[in-house]
């Protein structure tokens, strides 16, 4: 039985910007250091190609600002496309965030190149973090549009392990209300979704 989720982390008003301080803010002092105790790496921009004049038009997320390097991150992966960093009010220990360079509001909106350099960078972030925290399952997280919970406006993927529901630290709690879909509703639906393809 599906068991009832405290207010979403990743719903609308967080308690904070889930992946930096504030802009102008002083760093958030819960943000876990490096390893070594080093401090927070500035993530310098890669090859943004067109993404870097599309910044300058549209409104300035928390991860544009990762990714030109104005706001620090914890960061584990980054490549030409694609840069991954720890979430700093994280559901469970390793709680990663996966954003492409391209800035895109929404998954359907990004293009072609930057989702398959999700899909390659995807599964190997997922098994490096399941690596150093010794979790056996995890949940993928993407929200896309306000009423989906999305809290900032460029497409990101949340890795969150997920550990015994003993711990306070447990993962992503799912409700779940499934309900039946009737074979004529689900024919027509399918060939509309097929034609606009």
């Amino acid at each position: 039985t599906p068991r009832a989720m405290p207010q979403p982390r990743c719903g609308p008003n967080p308690p904070q910007p889930r992946c930096g301080p504030n802009p102008g803010a002083a760093p958030n002092p819960g943000a876990a250091p490096n390893p070594g105790g080093a401090a927070p790496t500035p993530v310098r921009p890669g090859d943004l190609s067109s993404s870097t004049a599309r910044l300058g038009r549209m409104a300035d997320t928390i991860f544009s600002k990762i990714i030109s390097g104005a706001i620090p991150c914890h960061r584990v992966y980054e490549d030409q496309h694609v840069l991954a960093f720890l979430d700093i009010n994280p559901i469970s220990a390793g709680h990663t965030l996966v954003i492409p360079k391209e800035v895109a509001e929404t998954l359907d909106k990004l293009s072609d190149d930057s989702a398959a350099a999700i899909g390659r960078a995807l599964p190997r972030i997922c098994r490096a973090v399941l690596s150093a925290t010794g979790a056996k399952a995890f949940n993928i997280l993407q929200n896309n549009g306000k009423l989906a919970h999305q809290a900032v406006f460029h497409v990101h993927f949340h890795i969150i392990p997920k550990f015994d529901d003993a711990r306070t630290d447990a993962g992503l709690g799912i409700g779940w209300k499934p309900t039946p879909l009737a074979p004529n509703v689900a024919s027509e639906l399918a060939r509309r979704i097929s034609e606009a393809l």
